[in-house]
């Protein structure tokens, strides 16, 4: 077989245990009504099925540009496919919410390697002219699975039960990717940097835990700092340790740190989407779990398709337009989500989320690929850790705040729980359209830096 095949196949199969990873990251979603029911929880702690999950995705991230240098990524995998199984087995059976929750915990191991695993084979086994391709395709993975599991949750509940969303996604587990798998580790023997890792790890919970209790408690704020403090050892410590958990000298060049602020914002955007629409389209507008989570399949279908079509767009143009057109259409979106808010009905979601999509897509994966090309070729692996566990706590940050803005009008507003729950969702459209707006002034001015650094050179 000819290498380029065994290099699309290894693709695949590591795509294949991320799409199903971050498609399970968000099925729960639309079940949120129901758990709090079943378990006796509120809102604010059901959502840490999928906060939790993020988390766990976040921090293994942060393992994986020291891993991939020591071991060979085919075992990386096996280990991802066989901590996902594990934890469907656990959500599926349990009868406790926190055995659920740890349940969920262990899969978010899986779509931690599996996702990073992805973009390396991308960034250092294809060729440059197909590069923005082939991040198309990972970007159309990746926001094409979070957007798609409403949609998958409500079909599966609507038929049979929420447990079903585990059994099903089992058998697809199971398929591997170990034949054609392979990458070049540098056998450096450097030890791996727990201190930075525990850190690190405790500075996005804390921060995380701080977000979920907005409005609700004031140790939020105390949390958040502490947060702060410990995300501030983690920096000292990873920079003064023999070896570095993440290589933070990438964000030294301005347009990475512009690059990596866009990264974050739309996928904290777009997972909180995938929250707030489902609990929304419930709680204000009384849809059925089929319903809230079919809303969301127009818009993900049109990403889907989008998203390798992005990619060749910035092969053949640059990433400038296909950047700047995605956030315009992305910011009139979620604006349009805000100001026809009182006249939203299902479909007139479907239309504002199928305009968000389709900026998204466009703008998503052209942004980590624009970046792999402002580093060395040796920073690669570190730009490939760095900006997925960025879009995970993303992920993370937007399923605690939106769920925390609609919990809090819940809870203090007046009303029933409908009007209540109206309130909680125009709190989220006001900050995604805030988020947008800066995401737009961000790549406008990545772009500005990155001509005046051509123009020099």
């Amino acid at each position: 077989m000819e290498k380029s095949s065994k290099v699309k196949l290894a693709i695949f199969s590591a795509g294949l245990m991320t799409f199903i990873g971050i498609l399970n990251e968000t099925s729960m979603n639309v079940t949120y009504p129901l758990l709090v029911k079943e378990f006796h929880q509120p809102l604010a702690t059901v959502q840490w099925i999928t906060t939790a999950y993020l988390l766990t995705v976040t921090i293994v991230m942060g393992t994986t540009a020291y891993l991939l240098k020591q071991v060979q990524a085919r075992w990386l995998h096996l280990g991802a496919a066989l901590s996902f199984i594990c934890g469907c087995i656990i959500c599926a059976l349990t009868s406790s919410f926190p055995l659920m929750l740890a349940g969920r915990i262990i899969q978010g191991i899986a779509t931690g390697f599996s996702t990073p695993i992805m973009f390396q084979l991308i960034f250092t086994q294809v060729t440059k002219q197909k590069l923005g391709l082939m991040t198309g395709f990972a970007g159309m993975i990746i926001s094409f699975a979070p957007a798609l599991g409403p949609t998958y949750g409500g079909l599966v509940v609507s038929a049979a039960s929420w447990r079903m969303i585990f059994w099903l996604l089992l058998p697809l587990s199971l398929i591997g990717g170990q034949v054609y798998i392979r990458n070049q580790v540098s056998g450096q023997k450097k030890k791996f940097d727990a201190p930075s890792l525990l850190l690190l790890g405790l500075a996005l919970f804390a921060i995380i835990y701080a977000l979920s209790l907005i409005g609700t408690s004031s140790l939020s704020w105390l949390l958040l700092l502490a947060g702060a403090v410990l995300f501030t050892l983690f920096v000292f410590v990873n920079k003064r340790g023999n070896s570095h958990l993440l290589n933070l000298a990438i964000f030294k060049e301005k347009t990475v740190c512009l690059a990596a602020l866009t990264y974050f914002f739309l996928q904290l955007v777009n997972i909180g989407l995938s929250v707030a629409v489902p609990v929304y389209a419930q709680y204000a507008l009384a849809a059925s779990s089929l319903i809230s989570g079919l809303i969301l399949l127009p818009g993900s279908c049109m990403g889907a398709v989008i998203s390798p079509f992005a990619g060749k767009l910035a092969d053949k143009q640059g990433f400038k337009f296909p950047l700047t057109l995605g956030d315009c259409l992305f910011l009139l979106g979620n604006c349009l989500l805000l100001v026809l808010q009182p006249l939203l009905t299902p479909v007139l979601i479907v239309v504002c989320h199928i305009v968000i999509r389709s900026g998204f897509n466009l703008s998503f994966a052209n942004t980590i690929s624009n970046t792999s090309t402002l580093v060395d070729r040796k920073n690669v692996a570190d730009v490939n850790s760095s900006f997925n566990m960025l879009q995970q706590f993303a992920g993370s940050v937007g399923v605690s705040l939106a769920t925390a803005l609609i919990s809090l009008a819940q809870k203090t507003g007046r009303g029933t729980l409908a009007q209540r729950s109206y309130q909680g969702g125009k709190y989220d459209f006001i900050m995604f359209s805030c988020l947008a707006l800066v995401t737009l002034l961000a790549i406008w001015q990545n772009f500005r830096l990155q001509e005046q650094k051509n123009k020099e050179n």
